[in-house]
């Protein structure tokens, strides 16, 4: 009869902490995401502030290694840049949550384009449809230019590498792009153009907008119910195993 008991107290102790570790688990990822819905609305209060501001001149060359994303991405900016000779870089997308006009498969097509100091800035000249061509554009006469201080993005383990042959990558990293293509020392980041809008339409340049998801709150709810599932359970265990003493 002790040695039961004994096993069953054990019994209770072992499930009990496991028990532990899973509610420990479960509260903790609700927990950041209460944290990360508190990012993501500074981000989009960050973001929707930036992008109704009015456009202000590019930084000069000598303020650009202290431009950082969490201080000037998406910042609004002018430039007067010269198209080059170099060849286009495209980025493989599937459509984007900051430009509603944009859906589907294609490329955004980047471009080297000479600034008045003669600093060599990338740009995102727009979107191309899958299937669709941007017709060649063969003036260099220099444009003024309106769009948004972007920064590369970051290579990980489950990027897909270029497909070089096409000129083709599968994230916006400008840097790898300027290298690859020999297009020189370019700025450390690139403008997304919004305007002008070429005469042929492609590619695509446009306004962003603030579109991002935030459903932070609805996963911290289901962590935090399945944790108090979880310690029911247990709950309703150790009852029953009372009872059956």
């Amino acid at each position: 009869m002790m040695a039961a008991i004994v096993s069953s107290r054990r019994g209770v102790i072992g499930f009990g902490i496991v028990t532990l570790v899973m509610l420990a688990c479960l509260v903790s990822i609700g927990v950041w995401q209460l944290q990360r819905r508190a990012q993501k609305h500074v981000l989009i209060a960050a973001l929707t502030e930036r992008l109704a501001a009015e456009p202000v001149a590019l930084p000069p060359p000598g303020e650009w290694a202290a431009l950082t994303p969490e201080r000037d991405e998406f910042r609004r900016v002018t430039v007067r840049a010269q198209p080059q000779s170099q060849p286009h870089a495209f980025v493989f997308t599937s459509g984007s949550p900051l430009r509603p006009d944009v859906s589907g498969l294609g490329v955004w097509e980047f471009a080297p384009m000479r600034t008045a100091s003669g600093q060599t800035v990338v740009v995102n000249l727009g979107f191309v449809p899958d299937g669709k061509v941007a017709p060649d554009r063969n003036d260099s006469e220099p444009r003024a230019l309106t769009g948004y201080l972007r920064f590369p993005e970051q290579v990980t383990a489950f990027t897909p590498i270029p497909d070089l042959v096409r000129r083709t990558w599968y994230l916006r990293d400008s840097a790898a792009m300027a290298q690859t293509l020999e297009w020189g020392e370019v700025a450390p980041f690139y403008v997304d153009l919004e305007a002008p809008v070429p005469s042929s339409g492609l590619p695509k340049p446009g306004p962003l907008q603030v579109r991002l998801r935030d459903q932070h709150l609805h996963y911290a709810v289901t962590w935090f119910g399945l944790a108090a599932v979880v310690a029911a359970a247990f709950g309703f265990w150790v009852a029953g195993q009372r009872r059956a003493r």
